[in-house]
């Protein structure tokens, strides 16, 4: 397995009852867990899976950036 470098936004789901992870960077990557600890190893395999099927078939993979540029919002004007 390759080392993660993606963001990764975790939250607690009150409706699954788990943890759910979100990759941004890679559409439609996402994860879950009972603990925390296992919603972030279910990414990462996530990750390798999604990278590896994107390889496959010929998509693009992106850089990680390694923070969200997009989280922030823009200044008041």
């Amino acid at each position: 397995m390759m080392k993660i470098k993606y963001e990764m936004i975790i939250y607690w789901s009150n409706e699954d009852k788990c943890y759910v992870v979100e990759v941004p960077e890679l559409p439609g990557c996402m994860a879950d867990g009972l603990t925390y600890q296992e919603a972030i190893s279910n990414a990462e395999i996530i990750i390798n899976e999604w990278i590896e099927t994107a390889k496959e078939i010929g998509r693009p993979i992106p850089k990680p950036k390694g923070r969200l540029i997009y989280a922030s919002c823009p200044p008041n004007q």
